[in-house]
């Protein structure tokens, strides 16, 4: 809340002043961001006149000035309150909004004539001629300011500054990892090395040197101390219903790359993965019960397309029959749900945030994801995924988790359609997966684009570091860990995993 000081006690503006300030504290917008002060309501208090007033215009964030005809009461060196508080509020470095009543300063008086002209070479004023002119003159003049401070936007979210951000904000590393990606993915004429502020505004992500909220959630060291809510909910219901205390819940932070590739592991995680066996070829069938295609698409998504200027944060929940995933947020002009199942154009909420997400094969820009989803799920024996409009937006992907080993030629038990349960304890779904990817010496970037993951953060602590944790992957420069000609390759207990026949976890 912004602090007015209303300023001059004169009594010509006696009424002017008090219908200003009733009009701040009435209406519906102005009243959300602005508290007005007349002196005139200052409770008694042991202090000379001259001090309370300049000591309030020191606690305001701006200075509203009424400037009339009479120039008001001189002190002992012939200044009128009026001007002391004009240039304390000029000294203090306030906002000044300056307001003359009356079409010309022929009939003023000649200290206010000369206070108006000194203000008028320092400010852009106004002049009004009773409340009526006066009113939408100040709303004008403090909705221009809640635009300039960003505290009203016109523009998008994603490209408004970042308050309170610098460049220093930005992981230069984050932007380096990204511009790898993207040169090989896409084309993106940068050099890895180039510096981040040349990447920024290549990608249109700076304004006026201050990195956008689309830059900060994107490469930010700390993207949440700016956008809290920006952070990914997670749970996992063991039923069909959402019920306390949660089995399993986590709440994930971190840039916008980081969050798609920890929701989408923690999903990837729940449900079931199968591993068949090498008999019809030198690599082992692999198969999760839902698409991890699917599970991606829907998760960027709503992360891509939500509403951040809501309060709420993605919600990603898994139950015993189905994976919601809702988002605040809705659907933009010209689309309805229907639409979103027939080919339909890229309509995206937060373009500036969509396009890093399309350099980095994250998305495309096709406005083909939802199709793409619903003949995944349908090809894989799925039913077809169900959108809604609710509080938010919300996309369900329907569970059969006998399908993970049907697809990699495997049998349930009939008696209680059930998969019975053949993988080692300890070998956790990710390091199944990357087992079964392996062939021959294989590189970090080689094992990520195979296990379908880009954050390498990610890889490493649920998937690398267990294998060899676990003694089924090792290096092959045990000696020089960081290689970079640095090659991984199954051990014998690892290939006597990978052989062992079709599994599940």
């Amino acid at each position: 809340m912004q602090r007015i000081f209303i300023s001059s006690v004169q009594k010509e503006f006696a009424l002017e002043r008090q219908a200003l300030a009733d009009y701040l504290r009435t209406d519906p917008l102005l009243r959300r961001f602005f508290e007005p002060f007349l002196f005139e309501e200052l409770p008694a208090i042991d202090q000379q006149a001259s001090t309370a007033y300049l000591a309030q215009v020191a606690n305001c964030d701006i200075y509203l000035g009424l400037f009339g005809d009479s120039y008001g009461f001189e002190d002992s060196v012939g200044v009128s309150p009026t001007e002391h508080e004009f240039n304390s509020a000029t000294d203090l470095h306030k906002t000044r909004l300056i307001y003359v009543k009356g079409e010309t300063d022929q009939a003023k008086h000649p200290k206010m004539q000369a206070l108006i002209a000194n203000a008028s070479n320092q400010v852009v004023r106004r002049r009004f001629r009773n409340s009526a002119d006066l009113h939408p003159a100040v709303y004008a003049s403090l909705v221009d300011h809640l635009q300039a401070h960003e505290l009203l936007r016109f523009t998008p979210f994603d490209a408004s500054a970042c308050r309170d951000a610098t460049l220093a904000d930005v992981s230069t590393e984050k932007i380096q990892g990204f511009l790898r990606t993207a040169r090989q993915a896409r084309s993106f004429p940068l050099a890895e090395d180039a510096p981040p502020r040349a990447v920024l505004t290549q990608l249109r992500l700076l304004k006026q040197d201050t990195p956008t909220n689309a830059a900060v959630l994107l490469f930010g060291n700390e993207p949440q101390r700016f956008v809290y809510n920006s952070e990914v909910k997670c749970a996992h219901f063991h039923g069909t219903q959402r019920q306390k205390p949660i089995p399993f819940y986590q709440v994930y932070k971190g840039t916008l790359f980081e969050l798609v590739d920890q929701a989408v592991n923690f999903v990837l995680s729940k449900i079931n993965l199968a591993v068949g066996t090498r008999a019809l070829s030198a690599q082992a069938p692999t198969s999760y019960e839902i698409p991890p295609e699917v599970v991606s698409e829907a998760i960027v998504n709503a992360i891509a397309h939500r509403d951040y200027t809501s309060t709420a944060s993605v919600q990603v929940m898994l139950f015993a029959d189905r994976l919601e995933i809702w988002n605040p947020g809705g659907l933009p002009p010209g689309l309805s749900l229907q639409s979103l199942r027939q080919p339909h154009g890229s309509y995206p909420a937060n373009p500036l945030i969509a396009e890093p997400l399309y350099l980095a094969q994250y998305i495309e820009r096709m406005g083909t994801g939802t199709g793409d989803m619903i003949e995944r799920c349908v090809a894989h024996g799925l039913p077809e995924p169900t959108f809604a409009l609710t509080d938010g937006f919300v996309t369900t992907i329907w569970r059969k988790p006998d399908l993970a080993l049907e697809h990699v030629g495997g049998k349930t038990d009939p008696a209680t359609h059930q998969v019975t349960p053949q993988v080692t304890p300890q070998v956790t779904p990710q390091v199944a997966q990357l087992l079964a990817v392996m062939k021959g010496d294989m590189s970090r970037a080689q094992l990520m684009a195979a296990v379908g993951l880009k954050d390498r953060g990610t890889f490493s602590e649920n998937y690398l570091e267990p294998a060899l944790a676990a003694g089924l992957i090792e290096r092959t420069l045990p000696g020089s860990p960081k290689s970079p000609t640095q090659r991984y390759r199954l051990t014998a207990q690892g290939q006597k995993y990978t052989t062992k026949g079709e599994s599940k976890i």
